[in-house]
Protein backbone atom coordinates (compact mmCIF):
# COMPACT_ATOMS: atom_id res chain seq x y z
CA UNK A 1 0.00 0.00 0.00
CA UNK A 2 1.24 3.28 -1.04
CA UNK A 3 1.09 4.99 2.87
CA UNK A 4 1.81 8.45 1.54
CA UNK A 5 -1.17 8.37 -0.86
CA UNK A 6 -3.74 6.54 1.03
CA UNK A 7 -3.26 9.26 4.05
CA UNK A 8 -4.15 11.81 1.82
CA UNK A 9 -7.27 9.84 0.94
CA UNK A 10 -8.01 9.06 4.35
CA UNK A 11 -7.76 12.70 5.15
CA UNK A 12 -9.92 14.03 2.34
CA UNK A 13 -12.50 11.09 3.26
CA UNK A 14 -12.54 12.93 6.75
CA UNK A 15 -12.54 16.50 5.29
CA UNK A 16 -16.06 15.98 3.35
CA UNK A 17 -17.31 13.17 6.00
CA UNK A 18 -17.08 10.52 3.73
CA UNK A 19 -16.38 7.68 6.50
CA UNK A 20 -15.97 4.65 4.56
CA UNK A 21 -14.98 4.41 0.70
CA UNK A 22 -15.80 2.03 -2.22
CA UNK A 23 -12.78 1.98 -4.37
CA UNK A 24 -13.89 0.17 -7.77
CA UNK A 25 -11.80 2.01 -10.32
CA UNK A 26 -8.94 -0.22 -11.19
CA UNK A 27 -6.56 2.70 -11.80
CA UNK A 28 -7.10 4.13 -8.25
CA UNK A 29 -6.62 0.65 -6.63
CA UNK A 30 -3.65 0.49 -8.77
CA UNK A 31 -2.38 4.23 -7.61
CA UNK A 32 -2.79 2.80 -3.91
CA UNK A 33 -1.79 -0.48 -4.11
CA UNK A 34 0.87 -0.59 -6.77
CA UNK A 35 -1.26 -3.32 -8.09
CA UNK A 36 -2.54 -3.50 -11.32
CA UNK A 37 -6.44 -6.26 -11.50
CA UNK A 38 -8.56 -6.20 -14.54
CA UNK A 39 -11.42 -7.61 -12.92
CA UNK A 40 -13.62 -7.90 -16.15
CA UNK A 41 -17.39 -8.14 -15.00
CA UNK A 42 -16.54 -9.93 -12.10
CA UNK A 43 -16.63 -7.65 -8.95
CA UNK A 44 -13.37 -5.56 -7.29
CA UNK A 45 -13.29 -3.78 -4.48
CA UNK A 46 -10.84 -1.60 -2.38
CA UNK A 47 -12.90 -0.95 0.76
CA UNK A 48 -11.38 2.09 2.76
CA UNK A 49 -12.57 3.76 6.42
CA UNK A 50 -11.29 6.45 8.11
CA UNK A 51 -10.81 4.00 11.54
CA UNK A 52 -7.86 2.43 9.82
CA UNK A 53 -9.89 -0.64 8.06
CA UNK A 54 -8.95 -1.50 4.55
CA UNK A 55 -10.14 -4.61 2.91
CA UNK A 56 -9.67 -5.81 -0.49
CA UNK A 57 -12.32 -7.77 -1.81
CA UNK A 58 -11.32 -10.31 -4.81
CA UNK A 59 -12.28 -13.24 -6.77
CA UNK A 60 -10.56 -16.29 -6.32
CA UNK A 61 -9.73 -16.36 -10.31
CA UNK A 62 -7.18 -13.74 -9.62
CA UNK A 63 -3.68 -14.86 -8.69
CA UNK A 64 -2.36 -12.27 -5.86
CA UNK A 65 -0.02 -13.77 -3.45
CA UNK A 66 2.29 -11.03 -3.07
CA UNK A 67 1.21 -8.92 0.24
CA UNK A 68 0.22 -5.71 -0.71
CA UNK A 69 -0.67 -4.04 2.62
CA UNK A 70 -4.34 -4.31 2.87
CA UNK A 71 -6.36 -7.48 3.78
CA UNK A 72 -7.62 -9.68 0.94
CA UNK A 73 -11.05 -10.96 1.50
CA UNK A 74 -11.82 -13.62 -1.36
CA UNK A 75 -14.85 -14.84 -2.61
CA UNK A 76 -16.14 -17.23 -5.25
CA UNK A 77 -18.06 -17.00 -8.22
CA UNK A 78 -20.75 -18.59 -6.31
CA UNK A 79 -20.68 -16.21 -3.74
CA UNK A 80 -22.88 -13.00 -3.28
CA UNK A 81 -19.79 -11.09 -3.27
CA UNK A 82 -22.11 -8.01 -2.23
CA UNK A 83 -23.52 -9.25 0.44
CA UNK A 84 -19.85 -10.47 1.98
CA UNK A 85 -19.01 -6.90 1.38
CA UNK A 86 -22.07 -5.54 3.46
CA UNK A 87 -20.64 -7.77 6.65
CA UNK A 88 -17.79 -5.38 6.79
CA UNK A 89 -19.51 -1.94 6.53
CA UNK A 90 -20.39 0.14 9.17
CA UNK A 91 -24.45 0.19 8.64
CA UNK A 92 -24.92 3.34 10.57
CA UNK A 93 -22.89 5.89 8.69
CA UNK A 94 -22.18 7.23 5.13
CA UNK A 95 -20.46 4.99 2.17
CA UNK A 96 -18.86 6.93 -0.97
CA UNK A 97 -19.72 5.02 -4.21
CA UNK A 98 -16.83 4.85 -6.86
CA UNK A 99 -17.99 6.33 -10.57
CA UNK A 100 -17.96 3.04 -12.42
CA UNK A 101 -19.05 0.97 -10.59
CA UNK A 102 -21.60 -1.60 -11.95
CA UNK A 103 -25.12 -0.73 -10.96
CA UNK A 104 -25.94 -4.30 -10.32
CA UNK A 105 -23.47 -4.35 -7.49
CA UNK A 106 -24.44 -0.45 -5.94
CA UNK A 107 -28.14 -1.57 -6.10
CA UNK A 108 -27.34 -4.94 -4.13
CA UNK A 109 -25.66 -2.92 -2.09
CA UNK A 110 -28.65 -0.47 -1.15
CA UNK A 111 -31.25 -3.32 -0.98
CA UNK A 112 -28.72 -4.95 1.53
CA UNK A 113 -28.90 -1.49 3.57
CA UNK A 114 -25.52 -1.40 3.74
CA UNK A 115 -24.62 2.08 4.75
CA UNK A 116 -26.82 4.83 6.19
CA UNK A 117 -26.49 6.75 3.18
CA UNK A 118 -24.99 6.23 -0.01
CA UNK A 119 -22.92 9.35 -2.13
CA UNK A 120 -20.51 9.81 -4.96
CA UNK A 121 -17.16 9.27 -3.27
CA UNK A 122 -15.14 9.15 -6.86
CA UNK A 123 -13.31 12.69 -6.53
CA UNK A 124 -11.43 11.98 -3.13
CA UNK A 125 -9.04 10.07 -5.07
CA UNK A 126 -9.35 11.48 -8.53
CA UNK A 127 -8.57 15.24 -7.42
CA UNK A 128 -5.73 13.56 -5.29
CA UNK A 129 -4.54 11.41 -8.66
CA UNK A 130 -4.62 15.66 -10.00
CA UNK A 131 -1.46 16.17 -8.45
CA UNK A 132 1.49 13.83 -9.33
CA UNK A 133 4.43 13.06 -6.63
CA UNK A 134 7.57 12.95 -7.92
CA UNK A 135 7.74 9.27 -8.45
CA UNK A 136 4.74 10.08 -10.95
CA UNK A 137 6.61 12.94 -12.48
CA UNK A 138 9.24 11.60 -13.77
CA UNK A 139 7.52 8.43 -15.18
CA UNK A 140 5.19 11.53 -17.01
CA UNK A 141 8.52 12.81 -18.69
CA UNK A 142 9.51 9.65 -19.68
CA UNK A 143 6.31 8.55 -21.33
CA UNK A 144 6.47 11.80 -22.96
CA UNK A 145 10.19 11.49 -23.89
CA UNK A 146 9.19 8.08 -25.63
CA UNK A 147 6.14 9.62 -27.34
CA UNK A 148 8.80 12.60 -28.90
CA UNK A 149 10.94 9.96 -30.22
CA UNK A 150 7.98 7.90 -31.63
CA UNK A 151 6.24 11.13 -33.52
CA UNK A 152 9.52 11.76 -34.65
CA UNK A 153 10.03 7.99 -36.30
CA UNK A 154 6.34 8.05 -37.90
CA UNK A 155 6.46 11.56 -39.36
CA UNK A 156 9.36 9.68 -41.54
CA UNK A 157 7.17 7.09 -42.59
CA UNK A 158 5.00 9.49 -44.38
CA UNK A 159 6.47 9.79 -47.88
CA UNK A 160 6.35 5.54 -48.00
CA UNK A 161 2.99 6.00 -49.22
CA UNK A 162 1.27 4.92 -45.90
CA UNK A 163 -2.10 4.95 -45.70
CA UNK A 164 -3.55 6.55 -42.29
CA UNK A 165 -4.78 3.13 -40.99
CA UNK A 166 -0.84 1.71 -42.14
CA UNK A 167 0.68 4.64 -39.95
CA UNK A 168 -1.30 3.46 -36.96
CA UNK A 169 -0.08 -0.55 -37.17
CA UNK A 170 3.59 1.04 -37.75
CA UNK A 171 3.05 2.94 -34.63
CA UNK A 172 2.45 -0.05 -32.57
CA UNK A 173 5.81 -1.66 -33.83
CA UNK A 174 7.70 1.87 -33.14
CA UNK A 175 6.28 1.90 -30.09
CA UNK A 176 7.09 -1.50 -29.28
CA UNK A 177 11.13 -0.96 -30.07
CA UNK A 178 11.30 1.75 -27.87
CA UNK A 179 9.77 -0.40 -24.48
CA UNK A 180 6.20 1.37 -24.37
CA UNK A 181 3.24 -0.94 -23.27
CA UNK A 182 1.27 -0.06 -26.14
CA UNK A 183 -1.37 2.54 -27.13
CA UNK A 184 -2.53 5.10 -24.13
CA UNK A 185 -5.46 5.46 -26.45
CA UNK A 186 -6.76 5.17 -30.09
CA UNK A 187 -4.08 7.05 -32.94
CA UNK A 188 -5.60 9.61 -34.85
CA UNK A 189 -3.63 9.84 -37.98
CA UNK A 190 -5.67 12.31 -40.41
CA UNK A 191 -4.56 12.76 -43.89
CA UNK A 192 -6.18 16.45 -45.91
CA UNK A 193 -9.94 17.19 -44.96
CA UNK A 194 -9.63 14.09 -42.40
CA UNK A 195 -8.20 16.32 -40.02
CA UNK A 196 -11.09 18.49 -39.87
CA UNK A 197 -12.46 15.75 -38.20
CA UNK A 198 -10.93 15.94 -34.72
CA UNK A 199 -11.35 12.44 -33.88
CA UNK A 200 -11.41 10.88 -37.09
CA UNK A 201 -10.80 7.32 -37.39
CA UNK A 202 -7.90 6.08 -39.33
CA UNK A 203 -9.13 4.66 -42.65
CA UNK A 204 -7.80 3.71 -45.99
CA UNK A 205 -6.70 7.36 -47.43
CA UNK A 206 -3.57 8.14 -49.09
CA UNK A 207 -1.79 11.09 -48.77
CA UNK A 208 -2.00 14.09 -51.54
CA UNK A 209 0.72 16.60 -52.27
CA UNK A 210 0.06 19.96 -49.89
CA UNK A 211 -2.06 18.26 -47.94
CA UNK A 212 -1.78 18.58 -43.76
CA UNK A 213 -1.33 15.44 -41.38
CA UNK A 214 -2.89 15.44 -37.94
CA UNK A 215 -0.68 12.73 -35.77
CA UNK A 216 -1.97 12.51 -31.92
CA UNK A 217 -0.53 9.74 -30.27
CA UNK A 218 0.11 8.82 -27.05
CA UNK A 219 1.85 5.31 -25.25
CA UNK A 220 2.03 3.82 -21.91
CA UNK A 221 5.11 3.70 -20.28
CA UNK A 222 5.60 1.99 -16.32
CA UNK A 223 1.59 2.67 -16.12
CA UNK A 224 1.46 6.47 -16.84
CA UNK A 225 0.49 7.64 -20.26
CA UNK A 226 1.94 10.37 -22.67
CA UNK A 227 -0.37 12.21 -25.98
CA UNK A 228 0.47 14.39 -28.32
CA UNK A 229 -0.30 16.20 -31.51
CA UNK A 230 1.58 17.44 -34.16
CA UNK A 231 0.54 18.72 -37.82
CA UNK A 232 2.74 18.21 -40.63
CA UNK A 233 2.32 18.65 -44.61
CA UNK A 234 3.47 16.61 -47.63
CA UNK A 235 5.55 18.42 -49.84
CA UNK A 236 4.26 21.95 -49.61
CA UNK A 237 2.12 24.45 -47.62
CA UNK A 238 -0.75 26.53 -49.06
CA UNK A 239 -1.13 29.85 -48.14
CA UNK A 240 -4.29 29.55 -46.21
CA UNK A 241 -3.03 26.56 -44.62
CA UNK A 242 0.15 27.73 -43.05
CA UNK A 243 -1.80 30.70 -41.58
CA UNK A 244 -4.17 28.15 -39.95
CA UNK A 245 -1.65 26.61 -38.56
CA UNK A 246 0.61 29.64 -36.92
CA UNK A 247 -2.33 30.60 -35.53
CA UNK A 248 -3.27 27.61 -33.64
CA UNK A 249 0.78 27.57 -32.89
CA UNK A 250 0.07 30.87 -31.09
CA UNK A 251 -3.09 29.63 -29.57
CA UNK A 252 -1.09 26.18 -28.11
CA UNK A 253 2.19 29.37 -27.07
CA UNK A 254 -0.39 31.40 -25.41
CA UNK A 255 -2.05 28.56 -23.83
CA UNK A 256 0.71 27.43 -22.25
CA UNK A 257 2.01 31.10 -21.10
CA UNK A 258 -0.97 31.27 -19.19
CA UNK A 259 -0.30 28.28 -16.81
CA UNK A 260 0.81 29.02 -13.31
CA UNK A 261 -0.41 28.03 -9.65
CA UNK A 262 -3.72 29.66 -8.67
CA UNK A 263 -4.45 30.71 -12.48
CA UNK A 264 -8.11 28.87 -13.08
CA UNK A 265 -8.41 26.30 -15.76
CA UNK A 266 -11.19 28.60 -17.70
CA UNK A 267 -8.63 31.23 -18.16
CA UNK A 268 -6.35 28.74 -19.59
CA UNK A 269 -9.00 27.82 -21.71
CA UNK A 270 -9.60 31.63 -23.01
CA UNK A 271 -6.17 32.73 -23.19
CA UNK A 272 -6.12 29.90 -25.95
CA UNK A 273 -9.26 30.75 -27.01
CA UNK A 274 -9.82 34.35 -27.73
CA UNK A 275 -6.59 34.22 -29.86
CA UNK A 276 -7.81 32.18 -32.35
CA UNK A 277 -11.51 34.04 -31.98
CA UNK A 278 -9.96 37.25 -32.66
CA UNK A 279 -8.52 36.10 -35.72
CA UNK A 280 -12.04 34.97 -36.73
CA UNK A 281 -11.76 31.26 -36.42
CA UNK A 282 -13.36 30.65 -33.65
CA UNK A 283 -16.34 28.70 -34.56
CA UNK A 284 -13.86 26.36 -35.91
CA UNK A 285 -12.67 25.65 -32.69
CA UNK A 286 -14.74 23.20 -31.45
CA UNK A 287 -13.40 21.44 -28.36
CA UNK A 288 -12.11 22.58 -24.92
CA UNK A 289 -8.73 23.06 -24.68
CA UNK A 290 -7.40 20.42 -22.67
CA UNK A 291 -7.47 17.97 -20.33
CA UNK A 292 -5.86 15.76 -17.27
CA UNK A 293 -3.49 12.65 -17.80
CA UNK A 294 -1.69 10.55 -15.48
CA UNK A 295 -2.68 7.01 -14.59
CA UNK A 296 -5.41 7.36 -17.23
CA UNK A 297 -5.11 9.67 -20.80
CA UNK A 298 -8.19 11.15 -19.38
CA UNK A 299 -8.07 11.92 -15.19
CA UNK A 300 -10.51 13.91 -14.12
CA UNK A 301 -10.21 17.82 -14.84
CA UNK A 302 -10.04 19.35 -17.78
CA UNK A 303 -8.88 23.33 -19.41
CA UNK A 304 -12.32 24.46 -20.31
CA UNK A 305 -14.71 27.40 -19.97
CA UNK A 306 -16.84 25.60 -17.46
CA UNK A 307 -13.95 24.72 -15.16
CA UNK A 308 -12.93 27.29 -12.51
CA UNK A 309 -11.07 25.44 -10.25
CA UNK A 310 -7.50 26.60 -9.42
CA UNK A 311 -4.35 25.11 -11.00
CA UNK A 312 -2.23 23.52 -8.47
CA UNK A 313 1.59 22.48 -8.60
CA UNK A 314 2.32 18.64 -10.19
CA UNK A 315 -1.00 18.59 -12.08
CA UNK A 316 -0.32 17.57 -15.89
CA UNK A 317 -2.74 18.05 -18.10
CA UNK A 318 -2.91 18.94 -22.35
CA UNK A 319 -3.02 21.99 -24.13
CA UNK A 320 -4.41 21.67 -27.27
CA UNK A 321 -5.74 23.89 -29.53
CA UNK A 322 -7.21 23.70 -32.99
CA UNK A 323 -8.78 24.71 -36.28
CA UNK A 324 -11.42 22.43 -37.92
CA UNK A 325 -12.77 23.76 -41.34
CA UNK A 326 -14.81 21.38 -42.76
CA UNK A 327 -14.27 20.09 -46.33
CA UNK A 328 -10.67 22.20 -46.15
CA UNK A 329 -8.08 21.60 -43.29
CA UNK A 330 -7.97 20.93 -39.28
CA UNK A 331 -5.09 21.50 -37.91
CA UNK A 332 -3.85 20.60 -33.97
CA UNK A 333 -1.07 21.03 -31.68
CA UNK A 334 -1.15 19.64 -28.71
CA UNK A 335 1.34 19.37 -25.39
CA UNK A 336 1.34 18.20 -22.26
CA UNK A 337 2.37 21.15 -19.17
CA UNK A 338 3.25 19.66 -15.81
CA UNK A 339 2.55 22.85 -13.21
CA UNK A 340 5.67 23.74 -11.16
CA UNK A 341 5.62 26.77 -8.47
CA UNK A 342 5.88 29.59 -10.45
CA UNK A 343 4.83 28.49 -14.40
CA UNK A 344 5.05 25.36 -16.11
CA UNK A 345 7.42 22.71 -18.04
CA UNK A 346 6.49 21.43 -21.54
CA UNK A 347 6.81 17.60 -21.34
CA UNK A 348 7.36 17.54 -25.33
CA UNK A 349 10.07 18.83 -26.66
CA UNK A 350 9.23 18.16 -30.07
CA UNK A 351 9.79 20.68 -33.06
CA UNK A 352 6.30 22.81 -33.45
CA UNK A 353 8.08 24.89 -36.29
CA UNK A 354 6.22 23.78 -39.70
CA UNK A 355 7.52 20.90 -40.89
CA UNK A 356 7.10 19.88 -44.73
CA UNK A 357 7.92 16.17 -45.28
CA UNK A 358 9.10 15.47 -48.75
Amino acid sequence: MKVNRLNKVLGKMKSQNVPQLIVSDPASIFYLTGKWIHPGERLLVLYLNINGDKKLFINELFTLEEDIGVEKIWYKDTDDAVEIISKYTDKNSPIGIDKNWPARFLLRLMELKASSNFVNGSEIIDRIRMCKDNDERSLMREASRLNDEAIDKLIKLIPEGYTEKKMGKALENIYESLGAEGFSFDPIVAYGINAADPHHETDNSILKEGEAVTIDIGCVKDSYCSDMTRTVFYKYVPENSKNVYNIVLEANKRGIEAVKPGVRFCDIDKAARDYIDGKGYGKYFTHRTGHSIGIECHDLGDVSSANSDKVQPGMIFSIEPGIYIPGEIGVRIEDLVLVTEDGCEVLNKYSKDIIVVE
